[in-house]
């Protein structure tokens, strides 16, 4: 029988190593928030999206308007595509190709685009992406539920900037 300290000992060094993973999705977490859509800033998008962001912020999400828009981006979207991972279109498998990581990703850059689209809605967004994106309902599920969760601590200063 294992006596209390040993008990003790290996509890803590289970601790440190949970610790020691969840640092480790901290610091991508870190690298995604400051390079997240920075290809955007890039000749191959920039604009095409300084043309089009306009026109989808008026545009409501999922409606032929929005899809025509999305068409007709389609050479800056696809090297937007290509060289941002928490996009569906990345991987060959869409969401099935992706990480926790990448998941979290996209569901901020969802509701981001909610809060300056016409009439958007993050729970609309994951309902509409359920299908356009065949996403399986267990990770539809997480996704609802991680954007409960969601809160915008600058939601102040953006909307004074009008953003």
């Amino acid at each position: 029988m294992q006596d209390k300290y040993q008990t003790i000992a290996e509890t803590l060094i289970h601790i440190d190593l949970v610790s020691s993973y969840l640092e480790s999705i901290k610091l991508e977490l870190s690298k995604r928030q400051y390079s997240h859509d920075r290809s955007k800033l890039q000749p191959e998008e920039l604009d095409i999206f300084v043309e089009y962001t306009p026109k989808l912020k008026a545009s409501e999400y999922n409606s032929p308007e929005y899809h025509q828009n999305l068409a007709e981006m389609k050479v800056a979207l696809d090297h937007h595509y290509a060289h941002n991972r928490h996009h569906p279109q990345f991987s060959s498998e869409g969401v099935m190709g992706m990480t926790l990581v990448d998941l979290i990703e996209m569901l901020c850059d969802w509701k981001s685009s909610t809060e300056r689209t016409k009439d958007g809605c993050i729970y609309k967004s994951i309902e509409i992406n359920k299908d356009r994106f065949n996403i399986p309902e267990p990770i539809v599920q997480i996704l609802r539920n991680t954007a409960d969760k969601l809160d915008n601590p600058f939601r102040d200063l953006t909307s004074q900037a009008n953003l």
